[in-house]
């Protein structure tokens, strides 16, 4: 069965899209923490245009968070087709590990996107909300179903509201799952 041609965003706003975006659904990678919840990553444009990348988890009340940095795959075109490098901590030397970030749609007023991969094994439904309306996550679903993902395998992820506070919590732990998810090391 050949694939739709996986359609991706032009001329992305990057401005527009920095700040805080709730995962509302993934695809569960075995090495992610089945029990994480109020997963979100918050970009903030550096100065050079790349961008930087927070990704934080909670599981069991411990938060685990990754940095990384974000820069489009090819700087000459208009696709958002991104590249997003982390640097594993706990592994020496450091090493960079870089994944794709495909933004495959987002709505007018950039409060909800569909991010993919390549491979389709990867997918992640944000929102700038902790919750979404059931109306535009079926539209979501619908459009990575017609490029070719297996959408039965989208997991809900769990947001509380109001959403925890983030940086100043007591135990934090370096999320090395997230590589593992991201790639699937």
């Amino acid at each position: 069965m050949s694939q739709a041609t996986m359609e991706v965003v032009k001329n992305l706003d990057i401005k527009r899209y920095m700040g805080r975006w709730y995962e509302i659904a993934s695809f569960p990678s075995r090495f992610q923490p089945r029990n994480g919840v109020n997963t979100r990553a918050t970009y903030t444009l550096n100065q050079d245009g790349t961008v930087h990348v927070l990704n934080e988890t909670w599981t069991v009340g411990k938060r685990g968070y990754i940095e990384g940095t974000a820069y489009k795959a090819d700087p000459k075109s208009d696709e958002a087709k991104l590249k997003v490098k982390f640097y594993v901590p706990p592994f020496l030397p450091i090493i960079p590990v870089v994944g794709d970030y495909w933004v495959l749609y987002i709505d007018d007023d950039y409060q909800y996107a569909l991010i993919g991969q390549p491979s389709r094994n990867y997918l992640w439904i944000l929102c700038r909300q902790t919750h979404m309306d059931d109306g535009i996550y079926n539209h979501l679903v619908q459009k990575a179903e017609a490029v070719g993902y297996d959408v039965s395998k989208l997991h809900k992820t769990e947001q509380s509201d109001p959403p925890p506070e983030g940086e100043n919590t007591s135990n934090d732990t370096k999320g090395i799952w997230w590589i593992k998810s991201l790639f699937g090391k």
